[in-house]
C-alpha cells in the first residue's frame, strides 16, 4: 500500500473556517462562552441528579447519563476548534488526531444508544405505567446505561483501527474542524474500499438502528397517547415527551445527512457548519430542554436555589 518515497505524516493541520481575524475573535468569544455554559449547564444537571433522591429516577438518570456524555463529548472536540481561531495554522499530532477522532466517535454513538434507550424508558412509562417501575427497576435502568457506554465504545474500534492504519503522506491539511471519517479517507495516500466500506456501514447502521428504536417507541406512545379521552392528559403525557424529541431531530438531522449519504463531492461548507451544529450548539442547547421543561427538574433547581 506505501511507496518507497512516501514520508509518512506526522502530524496534521485543520483548516477550520476561512474567515478574517475580527470575524475568528468573534467567533472565538462565542464558542468559548457556549462551551462554558454547556460544562456548566451539563454538570449542574449531572450533580443534581445524583444528590436530589427525587430525580433518582430513571428518566432522570439517562438525562444524567447524557449530560455526562455532553461533557467529554464536548471536551474532545471544542478546545481544539477554539485553539483553529487563535493561530494561522492549527496543528494536532497524529496521535492526538486519532484520539480525537476515536473518542468523538466513541462519545457520539454512545449518546445515540442513549437516546434510543431514553424513548424506550418513556414507551414503558407511558404505554405500561402500571407495570414501569418494576419492567424499567433500578438495576435495570443501571445495566441499559452501562450498555450504552460499553456499545459506544466497542462500536467505535474497528473504524478508527482501521482509518488510522492508512497511510498518510505528503498532504496533511485537515479540511474541517475536527478529525472525522470523511476528512481523513480524503488525505489518505491510497483510497480502500474495504476500509471506507467498514466505516460507512458502521456509522450509518449505528443511527439507522438507533434511530429506528427510536422511532418505533414514538410510535406506540403516539398511538397510546391519542387514546387518552382527557385533552389535559394528552397534554401531560406527549409534555414528557417533546424534550427527547427535539433533541432527537436536532441530532439525527444533522448526523443523517453527514454519515447516511451517498459518497461523492459535498459542499465542504455545509459540512463544517453542521458539524458545528451538533458539536457545539447541541450540547449546548441539552440542558436548557431538558430542564426547563421540566416541571419537576425546575422545581427542584428552585429548592436548591433557595438554600
Amino acid at each position: 500500500m506505501q511507496g518507497g518515497n512516501q514520508t509518512m505524516v506526522k502530524e496534521f493541520i485543520l483548516r477550520g473556517f476561512s474567515i478574517n481575524v475580527v470575524g475568528q475573535s468573534v467567533i472565538f468569544t462565542l464558542v468559548l462562552v457556549i462551551y462554558i455554559l454547556t460544562l456548566i449547564g451539563n454538570i449542574t444537571i449531572v450533580r443534581l441528579v445524583w444528590s436530589n433522591p427525587i430525580l433518582q429516577k430513571p428518566m432522570y438518570m439517562f438525562i444524567a447519563n447524557l449530560s455526562f456524555v455532553e461533557i467529554w463529548y464536548t471536551t474532545s472536540t471544542v478546545p481544539k476548534i477554539m485553539a483553529g481561531f487563535l493561530t494561522k495554522n492549527n496543528y494536532i499530532s497524529f496521535t492526538g488526531c486519532f484520539l480525537q477522532y476515536f473518542f468523538f466517535f466513541s462519545l457520539g454513538t454512545t449518546e445515540c444508544f442513549l437516546l434510543a434507550v431514553m424513548g424506550y424508558d418513556r414507551y414503558l412509562a407511558i404505554c405500561h405505567p402500571l407495570r414501569y417501575s418494576m419492567l424499567m427497576s433500578s438495576r435495570k435502568c443501571l445495566c441499559l446505561g452501562a450498555s450504552c457506554w460499553i456499545a459506544g465504545f466497542v462500536w467505535s474500534v474497528v473504524p478508527v483501527s482501521l482509518i488510522s492504519q492508512l497511510p498518510f503522506c505528503q498532504e496533511n491539511e485537515i479540511d474541517h474542524i475536527l478529525c472525522d471519517t470523511g476528512p481523513l479517507l480524503e488525505i489518505a495516500c491510497v483510497r480502500d474500499f474495504m476500509t471506507e466500506l467498514a466505516s460507512s456501514i458502521s456509522s450509518s447502521s449505528m443511527l439507522l438502528v438507533t434511530f429506528s428504536s427510536t422511532c418505533i417507541s414514538y410510535a406506540f406512545i403516539i398511538h397510546t397517547i391519542v387514546r387518552i379521552p382527557s385533552s389535559s392528559g394528552r397534554h401531560k403525557a406527549f409534555s414528557t415527551c417533546a424534550s427527547h424529541l427535539t433533541v432527537v431531530i436536532m441530532l439525527y438531522g444533522c448526523a443523517m445527512y453527514m454519515y447516511v449519504r451517498p459518497t461523492g463531492q459535498h459542499s465542504l461548507r455545509y459540512d463544517k457548519l453542521l458539524t458545528t451544529i451538533y458539536t457545539i450548539l447541541t450540547p449546548f442547547l441539552n440542558p436548557i430542554i431538558y430542564s426547563l421543561r421540566n416541571k419537576e427538574f425546575v422545581k427542584v433547581v428552585k429548592k436548591v436555589m433557595r438554600h
